[in-house]
Parts: C-alpha cells; sequence; structure tokens
C-alpha cells in the first residue's frame, strides 16, 4: 500500500490553485458532487467528508474539490482527489457513481488507495478534458471501459493494483496524449496492444496475465520505462524493441520469451534495470559495446557459450540457472577484486575456470557465487541459499553439455 501511496504522489499532475472561485457552483456540478458522496463513505480512522457539508458550506471548500471559473462565467469542479493524502489514510469505501460524468469540466481524478468496490462508471468517458486518472490501489472490479479511448486529453492512466480483467482496450493504445500508463497487478489478460503517443514515457503492465508476442513497431521511442514482467507474453522480441533509444528500464522478467536476445537490448541507456531473467532465451549472448547498465539479470534461461568480458563494467550481473560454458573472463575477477562489480552469481552453468583464489583479497561488500559448474569454486564464498550446497556438476553432464555445443558450432 506504501508503494501505491508513493507512486500516486510521484505520479500527481499538481493542477491544485491557492484559490477558490467566487459564486456558486454550477448547479450540474453541486447535483454530482452529492450524488458521488452518497455512495462513498469513510473507511475507519478516515475524516475525508467530515467537510462535506452541502447545507452549511460552498462545496468549493470541500476537501478534495477543486473548482474555478469556466469560459462561461459559471464556477466548476477541475480537479477532485478523493480521500485523505496524508501517509497511512486507510481511503475510503463505497462505488464510483456516475454522476462523476457530469463534471464537464474535471481535468484531474484522484482515489486514494482503499476499498472502493465495482466497476469503472462508462460515464468517465463523458470527461473530455480530463488529464489525470488515478484509481489505483482500490477493489475495482470489471473491465476496463473501451469508451476511455474518448479521452483524448489524457495524459495518466493509473489503475494499479485493483482487481480489473478482460483485456486492454485498443483505443486506451490509441490515446494521442499518453504519457504514463500504469495498468500492473490486476487480472488483465489477451495481448499488448499498440500503444501510439509519441508523448509515452512509462508503461506499466506488470503482474497480470498478458499473453501472446509483442507486436511490431507498438512502442514508441518517447519510451523511458517499460514494465511487463510476471504475465505469460511469448515468442521473440526481434524487432519489437527496436527504436527504443530513450529506455532507461526495461523489465521483461519472468515471462515465455524465447529466441536469442537482441543485442541492440544491452546498447540501451538504462541507467537501472535490465531485467530478462525467468524466460525462455536461448543462443549466445554478444552486446555491440561495453555494457553501461547498472544491473543485469539474464539467470533461469537457456543462454549458452561464452560469458563476454563486454558485461564486466555491470555492477550486479545474475546469469545464474544458464548454459554458459568455458572459462570466466579475466576481465571479471579485475571487478571483483577491485569491488567495482558488486554481485557476480555465476552459479549452475558449465563454467569450466576462473582465476582467483582463496588468498585474492575479495572485498567484503562483494557477493559472488560459482557453485555448480564443471569446476571446483577455487575459492569459497556465500552464495543464495537456493543454489545449494554441491559446489560442482556432475563430470557426464558437463561431457555430455560439452559435445552437444561442438555440434551445435
Amino acid at each position: 500500500m506504501i508503494m501505491v501511496t508513493r507512486s500516486i504522489a510521484f505520479l500527481s499532475i499538481l493542477l491544485h490553485s491557492s484559490f477558490f472561485a467566487d459564486g456558486n457552483l454550477d448547479p450540474n456540478d453541486f447535483s454530482a458532487l452529492r450524488a458521488i458522496h452518497s455512495k462513498l463513505a469513510d473507511l475507519e480512522g478516515s475524516n475525508f467528508f467530515s467537510s462535506w457539508e452541502f447545507n452549511a458550506s460552498d462545496p468549493c471548500y470541500f476537501i478534495g474539490v477543486y473548482c474555478k471559473n469556466a469560459d462561461n462565467g459559471s464556477i466548476k469542479v477541475f480537479e477532485l482527489d478523493l480521500g485523505e493524502q496524508s501517509a497511512g489514510s486507510p481511503g475510503l469505501t463505497g462505488r464510483l457513481d456516475p454522476a462523476i460524468g457530469n463534471l464537464s469540466s474535471l481535468e484531474s481524478f484522484t482515489v486514494i488507495p482503499g476499498q472502493i468496490y465495482g466497476a469503472l462508471p462508462e460515464s468517465l468517458s463523458r470527461l473530455v478534458r480530463l488529464r489525470f486518472l488515478a484509481v489505483a490501489g482500490n477493489y475495482i472490479s470489471g473491465e476496463i471501459p473501451a469508451s476511455l479511448g474518448q479521452l483524448r486529453a489524457l495524459q495518466t492512466l493509473d489503475l494499479s493494483f485493483n482487481q480489473i480483467n478482460g483485456n486492454i482496450p485498443p483505443a486506451i493504445g490509441s490515446l494521442p496524449a499518453l504519457k504514463n500508463v500504469f495498468l500492473h497487478h490486476n487480472d488483465l489478460s489477451g495481448v499488448v496492444p499498440a500503444f501510439v503517443s509519441t508523448a509515452l514515457f512509462r508503461l506499466s503492465l506488470d503482474h497480470n496475465d498478458l499473453s501472446g508476442p509483442l507486436p511490431l513497431n507498438a512502442l514508441p521511442p518517447s519510451l523511458h520505462s517499460l514494465s511487463l514482467s510476471r504475465n505469460r507474453l511469448n515468442g521473440t522480441l526481434t524487432g519489437t524493441l527496436s527504436g527504443l533509444s530513450a529506455l532507461n528500464f526495461l523489465d521483461l522478467s519472468f515471462n515465455q520469451f524465447t529466441g536469442e536476445i537482441p543485442p541492440e537490448v544491452f546498447s540501451f541507456p538504462i541507467t537501472r534495470d535490465l531485467l530478462l531473467n525467468r524466460n525462455n532465451f536461448s543462443g549466445k549472448v554478444v552486446p555491440f559495446s561495453p555494457v553501461r547498465i547498472p544491473t543485469v539479470d539474464l539467470s533461469y534461461n537457456g543462454l549458452y557459450g561464452d560469458i563476454s568480458p563486454l558485461f564486466s563494467d555491470v555492477q550486479n550481473f545474475f546469469v545464474s540457472n544458464n548454459r554458459f560454458m568455458g572459462e570466466v573472463p579475466n576481465e571479471f575477477v579485475d571487478g571483483i577484486l577491485s569491488g567495482k562489480i558488486l554481485i557476480l552469481y555465476l552459479q549452475h552453468n558449465f563454467l569450466t575456470g576462473i582465476q582467483i583464489n582463496a588468498a585474492d583479497p575479495i572485498p567484503a561488500n562483494v557477493s559472488l557465487c560459482l557453485v555448480y559448474n564443471c569446476m571446483v569454486p577455487p575459492v569459497a564464498t556465500a552464495c543464495p541459499l537456493k543454489a545449494g550446497n554441491v559446489k560442482s556438476r556432475p563430470t557426464d553432464q558437463c561431457k555430455q553439455w560439452n559435445d552437444k555445443i561442438e555440434s551445435l558450432d
């Protein structure tokens, strides 16, 4: 829940104004707020609705309601933030009333994490000025209304951490102004649609039940962060990530992708993590140039061949549970001993040697794991528990694998 609250705080487009409009609120907006309030309630420990006294004060002074003068001279609600913004607030319970669609000047609508349930109202599609929609961390169910594709001004859509099912409507991917899409931690199924917005910055669809291959040319070059982990996506990556020259975070872990990892992936300007672990990737891994990504995780795949020394600048390098063979390049030994490499997990491969010995001073903050390869680890280092305590791979496995690789070559 803390994660969701931080996400909303980070994403919020701050449209708040330090003033309230003078005069009376538009009657349609007044009625809409009343209807919205009638279907919602504070959870125990929340006092959000304590100021919502329709017979005692102007709704523009209610907590979470922000008004301004419209072009026609009327006073309209332009932002609605439901729920206390303070950390640890328990949020609200109830349903979202379709009257939300009557707030015709609404530009931003946020519901803090709580226990709001039921489906998203179709009437949201009438909010043609809406730029920010966030209802994360609740119990929203049902499908994403395809009619949200009418919100041509929408820049941020955050429906994460809910119970939404069904497909992602292609119309959502066609919204021209989208910058941030957060649909992670739901029950979404079907394929990943194409996203056409040339302003798209973040796309997070992880922890769903999406399947099928990534379509070609489905993602714009403006994309900086892409998270598709923990789905059932398959197929190869060939051509699907081409042109993402601004990408600085990529997580495709825990899927069913196959084929070789395109070398250009390692040339993306990633400043955080490149996570391709727990897939069915195969083949050799040969980057075009030295890899400068802080964390690279290729573990639990079917990759084979030599480990390229071009990865020796990676601080945290995970390649365990693959089929890499040969000697570990000396560049990695230098990185370990200098402390430039912090984590090097090589366990459960077919590696035959590494030029390091027990007398070499490995820094205390460095983690090196070498167990279950075609060698006896020359140094005793702490490994993760799941690596097991068997130091070396059986000799017959090493011979069978070497013979197989020679036949492939």
